[in-house]
């Protein structure tokens, strides 16, 4: 993108804002034409995803490492205040990454327990021929 384009296109933003009511100047807190204000967009259905991971109760605990860049990516949204910890800014982003890839992940899931099913059929055969052991009752095999 040319420096051309980008301020024809915060040009539009600008406008686009002022027409919602919200004058960008007016809410900077550093003087015009300068780069301290920081805006974030959230594309359609984000913000909304948001606010529903807000009403949920998150008490599962998923340890995750992120490499460097990624985690400065989440502290970059923390610092804009859009999010209010890296949790939820990685909880935000797992959801909608499995509602992206909802329909493979269905297959999976289809697929996994068809295996389940066979591996229930399996221990039934198993126990039919070689008769129920001590403990097989509890599946410890």
């Amino acid at each position: 993108m040319t420096e051309a384009s980008s301020n024809d296109l915060w040009g539009l933003i600008q406008s686009k804002l002022r027409d919602k009511g919200i004058d960008m100047e007016a809410l900077s807190c550093c003087a015009p034409d300068t780069s301290c204000l920081k805006v974030v967009c959230l594309p359609i259905g984000l913000g909304q995803s948001l606010e529903e991971l807000g009403q949920e109760v998150r008490d599962q605990v998923v340890m995750v490492r992120v490499d460097e860049d990624t985690r400065r990516k989440l502290d970059a949204w923390v610092a804009s205040g859009a999010v209010k910890s890296r949790s939820e800014a990685a909880a935000l982003f797992i959801r909608e990454g499995l509602k992206v890839r909802a329909s493979e992940l269905d297959k999976l899931g289809e697929a996994i327990q068809g295996v389940e099913e066979a591996k229930e059929r399996l221990r039934k055969k198993a126990r039919d021929v070689f008769g129920e052991q001590e403990g097989d009752a509890e599946g410890s095999g």
